[in-house]
């Protein structure tokens, strides 16, 4: 099984990949299977996120990014804090540096994931969104 790493985790593919040494006929027949299982899987990706999400712009990305960043900040501005008070820290406020990580860390993932959906053709790229206005 191959490992695939992202920018913040990794995760190991499920994908099976026989070792095996087989017939060249057999091969292309498998590649071919494979093929139309991957644009299967494409073509309801792309289905289901253009209901949803429609198409995204520059502006899309920048606000994402800019919340990721705005949480990112707040979370360590946190930890800093409780790290300068030099006493142990509550449970209130250990509760508090694991929300204020996970909303860095759900929004982080949601840019990578609209990326993702980007280049892989799941979801339309405007480089400008039309004014609504």
């Amino acid at each position: 099984m191959g490992k695939i790493v992202t920018s913040s985790y990794r995760r190991v593919s499920d994908h099976f990949e026989p070792d095996l040494v087989e017939d060249p006929a057999e091969q292309k027949k498998r590649r071919g299977h494979l093929e139309q299982i991957d644009y299967t899987v494409f073509a309801a990706n792309q289905a289901v996120i253009a209901k949803t999400i429609h198409h995204v712009g520059i502006e899309d990305f920048q606000n994402l990014a800019l919340s990721s960043s705005k949480a990112r900040s707040a979370w360590v501005d946190a930890a800093m804090s409780a790290a300068r008070s030099r006493s142990p820290m509550s449970a209130e406020e250990v509760a508090r540096l694991q929300l204020l990580r996970s909303a860095y860390e759900e929004l982080s993932e949601a840019y990578e994931a609209m990326r993702r959906m980007v280049e892989r053709g799941y979801l339309q790229f405007h480089k400008s969104l039309p004014n609504k206005g």
